[in-house]
């Protein structure tokens, strides 16, 4: 090594050494990465609170064999076969997973159809196994249909209401889910569903748990065989927290099923005058609302949102469970938007709104698999999964009525602004109320607001005396594998001074050149998709859309709530996807086309 070179190296090694000592010190005061410490942040983390398995009355007695770990390892990311053989996997791993099995029996048919020896001692019993695995098509689904309803009018024999079968079936849930919870990577929140259906009318909820299988495991869950009142399982919900030291929440879904019982106004469920203790508990208890699921979207009604040209979206309005007609009349007590008008309506009588929930979305799939998209749906029971008969088939028939495979929803996913995935984490953004619901797509949605010193997120409250609007920040970002987005829309309700309430649905960002119209209607952004091909271009659309927005018609003097919807450009439906892939010619009633969507949080505007 000649003697410039050694000059040089050794200039070079006292820089380094210079240049080292002052990153050391540079380091000490501060991190130039932006993306070096990101603890305190939140982002978004997209799950499903509402997945069936095994364990499920009605999901074994209609077939589904993949159970709790089939679940968990599916929604995760990994391929799995599905109860028909056929291979499935997510485009994406899901954040985290609830899979509520219905307390009511839980664990029960599958018992039954193995021929556990515990049971098969009894004669009917033992008949309906006999039934269960021997028979076939209508004679099959009568034994199940038999031990369905003794099981949920508790005329089944007293062997299968054995508690102690029941806590070594929950036992197993909450041990089950403790091993696939990987904080940082993968949630499994522990979960149940507690199946009211008085008379056919669907008031279920899904009760969820901050807690592990250490607490959860304390307390078998709350049934519906001694009491149907949504009451009842708030008082079980307030023993549990009070022996355990745990946490729990409810969430409602499936309005649409309740022939107006689910969002009541002067009287509860069961038909005693509204109290203010009611609508304190609700409050307390049930912070959510799942607002879109395969039995349709529970967003708004067409009858009761006039002026609104996207409230007709995946309706189901035919009856309750037991085939008991829709009318009009129920309709308001059926959605969500109404709810939320109505609650304004009740805190000024009660002093409580019961209906001051956030939004979230999820698939009530009985099949053990969170799937979500068009592009890869699943059906509601395995006698659903994709096949060339499923779409002309029949999802179910009570009585007059027949809902057909094509009626089925593909939705939903259930956002979470949260600062680490964790059940603990997941959980208390899901009492702040910062979620959002989609219809499948990931979309990424910001909704902010401020007024003079006070700052809140999507399901916060504003209050002031102040004559002043707030502003509302609003951003969507697109799937960044699906679909461009068509508009942003901030959707409007508030209390009248006569008590009435009043909505409203504003355009508020959008793609392309279009302008409002003199009404403030916004043109169609236009319509890509190929049915024939089950394709669509993003020839249309925006990546992103974001605007910082304040109310024209904002009083001082109304309370109000505001949420954001999200749509994006028309996509195929799943039934396209299904005609294409079997080659088939769907009926002209059958829709193809969809236009996605998400519906964040409301954030609340009270009156000091």
């Amino acid at each position: 090594m000649n003697r410039v070179t050694i000059t040089v190296l050794s200039t070079f090694l006292s820089a380094i050494a210079m240049n080292s000592h002052l990153l050391a010190e540079e380091s000490s005061a501060s991190n130039f990465s932006p993306y070096a410490t990101t603890s305190g942040d939140k982002r978004v983390l997209w799950g499903d609170t509402h997945l069936h398995t095994t364990l499920s009355l009605d999901a074994r007695a209609f077939g589904v064999e993949l159970d709790q770990e089939d679940a968990y390892r599916f929604a995760r990311g990994e391929e799995i076969e599905s109860t028909h053989g056929l291979r499935v996997k997510l485009s994406r791993p899901l954040d985290f997973l609830v899979v509520s099995d219905h307390s009511d029996a839980m664990g029960t048919m599958s018992e039954i159809i193995a021929g556990n020896k515990k049971f098969m001692s009894n004669e009917m019993v033992a008949n309906w196994n006999k039934r269960l695995n021997s028979t076939t098509g209508d004679e099959q689904l009568k034994a199940r249909m038999d031990v369905m309803t003794a099981l949920t009018q508790g005329s089944a024999p007293d062997m299968l209401y054995d508690r102690a079968f029941f806590s070594d079936i929950w036992g197993n849930v909450v041990k089950t889910a403790d091993a696939y919870n990987e904080p940082g990577r993968f949630t499994a929140i522990i979960g149940y569903e507690w199946t009211s259906s008085p008379q056919g009318n669907n008031l279920h909820r899904n009760v969820l748990y901050r807690d592990g299988a250490e607490r959860a495991g304390q307390v078998l869950p709350q049934t519906t065989l001694e009491n149907t009142d949504p009451r009842n399982l708030w008082k079980w919900m307030a023993e549990y927290e009070a022996k355990t030291g745990g946490q729990v929440l409810a969430l409602a879904h499936n309005g649409n099923i309740s022939n107006g019982l689910m969002f009541p106004e002067s009287t509860t469920e069961t038909g005693e005058p509204m109290t203010a203790d009611y609508v304190e508990a609700r409050a307390r208890w049930e912070p959510l609302y799942e607002v879109t699921q395969i039995k349709g979207d529970g967003e708004t009604h067409p009858f009761l949102s006039k002026n609104d040209e996207f409230a007709d979206y995946e309706t189901w309005q035919q009856a309750n469970f037991a085939g008991t007609a829709k009318t009009k009349e129920m309709l308001p007590f059926e959605y969500a938007r109404a709810a939320l008008r109505r609650g304004l309506t009740l805190e000024k009588s009660l002093g409580t709104n019961p209906y001051q929930f956030g939004l979230v979305g999820s698939t009530d799939s009985h099949t053990a698999l969170a799937t979500g998209e068009e592009n890869n749906f699943f059906g509601k029971m395995s006698y659903m999964e994709p096949s060339a008969q499923r779409a002309a088939g029949r999802l179910s028939k009570v009585g007059d009525f027949i809902v057909l495979g094509s009626q089925m929803t593909a939705s939903g996913y259930a956002a979470v602004w949260a600062e680490d995935n964790t059940r603990e984490a997941i959980f208390d953004a899901m009492m702040r109320k910062e979620t959002y619901a989609t219809t499948g797509p990931r979309m990424t949605v910001r909704f902010d607001a401020k007024l003079g010193e006070q700052s809140v997120p999507m399901g916060g409250t504003l209050t002031s005396s102040q004559k002043s609007a707030p502003t509302f920040m609003v951003s969507a970002l697109k799937d960044p594998i699906g679909a461009n987005l068509d508009r942003i829309q901030v959707v409007k309700g508030w209390l009248n001074e006569d008590g009435s309430t009043d909505e409203k649905v504003f355009d508020v960002a959008w793609s392309g050149k279009r302008t409002l119209s003199r009404k403030g209607k916004l043109p169609a952004v236009g319509n890509t998709v190929d049915v024939s091909s089950a394709t669509y271009s993003n020839s249309i659309g925006a990546t992103q859309l974001s605007v910082e927005w304040q109310d024209p018609d904002f009083n001082a003097s109304q309370d109000a709530f505001y949420y954001v919807r999200v749509l994006e450009i028309p996509t195929p439906r799943w039934t396209a996807y299904d005609a294409v892939r079997f080659d088939l010619e769907m009926d002209k009633d059958v829709p193809m086309v969809t236009q996605e969507r998400a519906y964040t949080s409301p954030i609340w505007y009270q009156v000091k």
